[in-house]
């Protein structure tokens, strides 16, 4: 009989300790899980920018009375082809955040039209991040330039290498990096701050997926009848911002290898509407003594210079200590463009535009 017990007990104990040891393995396998689930989305994590809180609704601008005070104050930069393959791009990147900072006017949005990196690849958006990251920044806007679909260049062992593009890449990946870093869903998006709108374009695809657009930006059907849209809260003539990276070809062309594609129905969808504000980037052209940087035609064509490599005429960076931006600021009846030395701190003469509203 107290055999029995005992036996009996025995086997209660070890039930209870087979029970135990279950539990420890699945407690172990959780806290594995949770760690590993930690440390993927810490990876994950460490290509996105962490963006401030920014009032979104799109409500009509207070008209007030023009005392001076803008409502609407952005910085625009683009081509910063940030790389480690070029510390130049990354000095003159902060060197523009480092200007910011001693602006001394109200900066509500910072813009980059494309070309965010050399190659688009995950090394060159941690850099990036890095650089921004140091800096109180306000929201940040951006679209894709033909240089952050770069790394279906770059070989195993970094090169650029032609011979074995797409070496192993996709298109595909390279809008991924860039839409994870800003929390995008699709490449172009737009954004409505202090009341104002920026929509910002991206090309949607390049050479390993379509290689006929070249350096082009081609832009889908769907995201034409995107911009119809969001332009439709612009009858009233309210000011838009419509960001691209390549520019337009002359008018009557469709554009293509360097150019907005299709450019014709680009222009057609602008223009029913008035006091639209188009900027560019990717040519790099100094501000002082190389191209004309405003053309107007139905609608206000800028084109911005660059802050990692200012060019000259002949497409060559003879100025490696220059890097430049365009700061525009929108007032009640009127909207200024003014091109800005990010090195030295000054205004640029031969950059200085005041556009009136119509």
């Amino acid at each position: 009989m107290h055999h029995r017990k005992d036996r009996e007990a025995e086997t209660i104990v070890t039930r209870r300790t087979f029970i135990r040891f279950l539990l420890g393995i699945l407690v172990i396998l959780g806290a594995a899980g949770t760690g590993l689930y930690k440390l993927l989305k810490a990876q994950e994590e460490d290509l996105v920018l962490q963006q401030p809180e920014s009032p979104v609704s799109p409500q009509p601008a207070d008209p007030g009375t023009d005392t001076g005070e803008p409502l609407f104050s952005m910085m625009i930069f683009s081509d910063l082809h940030i790389s480690e393959n070029d510390p130049n791009t990354i000095k003159h990147l902060k060197q523009g955040m480092d200007d910011l900072q001693r602006l001394g006017s109200p900066v509500d949005a910072l813009v980059i039209t494309g070309d965010l990196t050399e190659y688009g690849r995950e090394k060159d958006y941690r850099e990036l991040k890095e650089i921004l990251s140091a800096y109180p920044l306000p929201p940040v806007l951006a679209n894709m330039g033909n240089h952050d679909y770069y790394d279906i260049w770059i070989d195993k062992f970094g090169a650029f290498n032609k011979e074995s593009m797409p070496n192993g890449k996709t298109d595909q990946g390279s809008r991924e990096r860039f839409q994870t870093f800003f929390g995008l869903q699709k490449p172009y998006h737009d954004a409505w701050i202090n009341n104002h709108h920026v929509i910002l374009l991206s090309q949607e695809t390049y050479v390993q997926e379509k290689p006929e657009v070249g350096e082009g930006a081609w832009y889908s059907e769907e995201q034409l009848n995107w911009l119809r849209e969001k332009l439709e809260a612009h009858k009233d003539g309210r000011p838009v911002f419509v960001m691209t990276h390549q520019p337009l070809p002359p008018a009557g062309e469709d554009g293509g290898s360097h150019r907005l594609i299709p450019a014709k129905k680009f222009r057609e969808i602008l223009r029913p509407y008035k006091n639209v504000f188009v900027f560019a980037g990717h040519r790099h052209q100094d501000f002082q003594g190389t191209t004309e940087h405003y053309v107007k035609e139905g609608f206000h064509y800028f084109h911005n210079s660059s802050v990692g490599r200012v060019l000259n005429r002949n497409f060559q960076n003879a100025a490696k200590e220059k890097a430049q931006g365009l700061y525009v600021q929108v007032y009640r009846n009127r909207v200024t463009l003014r091109g800005r030395d990010l090195v030295g701190g000054a205004w640029l003469k031969e950059a200085d535009w005041t556009v009136k509203l119509s």
